[in-house]
């Protein structure tokens, strides 16, 4: 039996799009380096590797993402716990978009994420810690 979805990702984004704010990438050049937010990067291990990172950001991959905001859990970071502004990518700003929304609903604040993600941060020339070459 064929299965009947009613809600497609694209509608999830529309509407954490809706809920949370979304900043430019120029926008987050600005904040970058200030020490009253945070990067999240919630692109999976295997990006950053390929892609290479944003410096200083934080790596919390998506699928740890509750456990790691939430302070009862056993997996909780400290990271977010901290009285900043959180400001969640990915790689093309659709991922970070159910990501904020996500932390927004559990309490975090103020949230918000990065249009585009790392593919326009890196294509705007903003600074990338490049991959380190494979042999």
């Amino acid at each position: 039996m064929a299965q009947n979805i009613t809600l497609g990702f694209h509608a999830l984004v529309d509407a954490a799009n809706a809920e949370v704010e979304t900043v430019s990438v120029d926008d987050a050049r600005a904040l970058h380096g200030s020490g009253d937010v945070v990067f999240i990067d919630i692109r999976d291990i295997r990006e950053l590797n390929r892609e290479g990172r944003m410096p200083g950001a934080f790596h919390a991959p998506r699928g740890m993402l509750e456990a790691w905001i939430d302070p009862q859990s056993p997996y909780h970071k400290d990271v977010f716990a901290q009285d900043k502004k959180y400001l969640f990518f990915c790689a093309g700003g659709m991922r970070s978009a159910l990501a904020a929304q996500t932390a927004q609903r559990m309490g975090l604040k103020p949230v918000c994420h990065m249009e585009g993600g790392f593919g326009a941060w890196k294509k705007a020339g903003a600074p990338v810690d490049e991959p380190e070459a494979k042999w």
